[in-house]
């Protein structure tokens, strides 16, 4: 009896060792998303952890410092679920091999994962498997470690454009800054070929932004190292401020650019959100209402007249416009920044910690007093 309750481990061993290694090759090396039980437990635990953390925190800078330890807590608890995976598949599979000592059969099995070599095998089941153990230890610790310079690349990647529209779309980013900036940056030349020139980069960035983080999820809840920045609002602003010029000047827009952009970026969001198991609408309605209200477009097209942007059409005419292709993303992109707590930026929607929306900090313009008249060409001072 004792001998096939051995075996019976031993089974139990060789099945925890074949699911470990799919979660470690499904995370660490397979080129696409991987619906892996193990990290999502580990996302899960680290998730479990700060939501007890946060409960008394009632200010949203106060938060991301917080949720900034979340992303890197849920590698190393994943990391230390698979070693002790790997530790008690060993053990279990070298119980008939050590005449029914389980305790020498955990001790071999950690001294070969850890490496450690305090405990050699004497015979030459345990020896195979001891060996494959400090195999298993070391391979994993190395596909960590070079799985870090690639996560954290797409990080840098992201962050770099991210980081390039705070002078352009403030910081937290709003669609409608980014055009009264560009406005008042630009305003003697013609501002359509630059945000042209923005839209394409941002059409390629979402690509990227679409490939890897819905391969690597981890990347979806890194912060910024600035707490009003964010990856998912920053390209919410970008996307908002291409649908405005659409609606509001179309006749001035970089049409195909700002199409593109659109397309790209509602399909970024669906693939993450996807990845994430976050429903999502397809085929949207063209006469459903957003959550955007008509009073606060209203709002922002006033905003652009006073800066004296080029407005074919008011508000009225462009409204049903944008809220069409709002439509698109809007519902989607509301749900990603209320799952990763994004900073509560204009028109992004409602957060888990109630705060009060953040407008993007203008800086003030300030002129010495005896200072020599300015080159037109060169005034790229920000409206105040």
């Amino acid at each position: 009896m004792a001998e096939v309750v051995r075996w019976v481990g031993f089974s139990a061993g060789v099945l925890i060792l074949v699911w470990t290694w799919t979660s470690v090759i499904g995370a660490l090396i397979v080129p696409r998303q991987h619906k892996d039980r193990l990290s999502a437990g580990a996302a899960l635990a680290a998730k479990g952890v700060f939501s007890l953390a946060r409960r008394p925190i009632r200010t949203y800078r106060r938060l991301d410092r917080l949720l900034a330890w979340q992303a890197p807590m849920s590698l190393f608890i994943r990391l230390g679920m698979w070693m002790m995976l790997f530790y008690l598949s060993f053990a279990l599979m070298l119980l008939p091999f050590v005449q029914g000592q389980p305790g020498r059969a955990f001790s071999e099995a950690g001294s070969a994962l850890f490496t450690l070599g305090y405990a050699p095998p004497d015979e030459l089941g345990n020896t195979l498997l001891v060996y494959s153990a400090a195999f298993t230890g070391l391979v994993v610790i190395a596909l960590q470690i070079g799985y870090l310079p690639t996560l954290y690349a797409a990080f840098n990647r992201r962050e770099s454009e991210v980081t390039l529209l705070v002078s352009r779309a403030g910081s937290p980013a709003w669609g409608p800054e980014l055009l009264v900036r560009t406005r008042f940056g630009l305003s003697t030349v013609d501002s359509t070929a630059e945000l042209g020139t923005l839209y394409g980069t941002w059409e390629r960035w979402a690509a990227d932004v679409a490939e890897s983080h819905s391969t690597y999820l981890t990347l979806c809840t890194l912060r910024s190292p600035l707490p009003e920045s964010n990856w998912l609002i920053a390209l919410l602003s970008v996307m908002d401020s291409a649908a405005l010029q659409l609606s509001l000047s179309p006749g001035t827009a970089p049409t195909l650019r700002a199409r593109l952009l659109l397309r790209m970026g509602f399909s970024c969001l669906n693939q993450i959100a996807h990845a994430l198991s976050i429903p999502v609408v397809e085929d949207v309605d063209p006469d459903a209402k957003t959550e955007l209200t008509f009073a606060e477009f209203q709002e922002a097209v006033k905003m652009l007249k006073s800066v004296g942007y080029p407005v074919e059409h008011s508000a009225e005419q462009a409204w049903p416009h944008f809220r069409g292709w709002r439509l698109n993303y809007e519902g989607v992109a509301y749900r990603l920044a209320y799952l990763i707590d994004a900073p509560p930026a204009l028109w992004s929607g409602t957060r888990r910690l109630v705060t009060p929306q953040i407008p993007p900090k203008r800086p003030t313009n300030r002129v010495a007093s005896e200072a020599e008249p300015e080159d037109p060409q060169l005034d790229i001072r920000g409206p105040e």
